[in-house]
């Protein structure tokens, strides 16, 4: 059964926590605030990864990342954006293409606030990851790890530590 990391505002800090942790999984999907070009050649190097670039992000990030990025893993339409918002909660243009599209995951980042919700609206899969970074408001770094069975998630998994 393949694993997914998915991991948001690094913010340039990329403790060795993700690795042991991302470890067993196949790719890394970064959900923007990255911060540097050496935390995403770090993931890279490490495992196969999807990013965005965030609102801190700039430079080279803004010219090699898409803003947005939609793709299928194992069956599953995937829909990966920095700034999404919340469930009952997303801007008028999110409305519109969550409803003329057919995603069973989307991931955000943003907020730093780690979060996982079933959208019965658009019947989707919401996470946000939270922070992995030190810069931010949050108490805890957070990660979350996908297991993925049969076109389906079958679990996620929530690393945590106090900042």
């Amino acid at each position: 059964m393949p694993f997914v990391g998915i991991i948001s505002d690094t913010h340039g800090y990329l403790g060795d926590f993700v690795f042991d942790y991302f470890q067993e999984c196949e790719e890394i999907w970064h959900a923007g605030d990255i911060g540097s070009v050496e935390v995403y050649d770090n993931l890279s190097s490490y495992k196969p990864t999807k990013a965005v670039f965030g609102n801190i992000d700039g430079g080279i990030l803004t010219k090699i990342l898409p803003e947005t990025l939609t793709f299928n893993y194992f069956g599953l339409n995937v829909f990966l954006k920095h700034i999404v918002g919340y469930p009952k909660n997303y801007n008028k243009k999110l409305k519109e293409h969550f409803a003329s599209n057919s995603y069973q995951l989307v991931i955000a980042g943003h907020s730093h606030i780690l979060g996982i919700m079933y959208d019965y609206n658009y019947n989707f899969l919401y996470i946000n990851p939270g922070s992995a970074g030190l810069y931010g408001v949050h108490q805890k770094i957070t990660l979350v790890k996908l297991e993925i069975e049969s076109k389906k998630i079958k679990n996620a998994f929530i690393w945590e530590k106090e900042k």
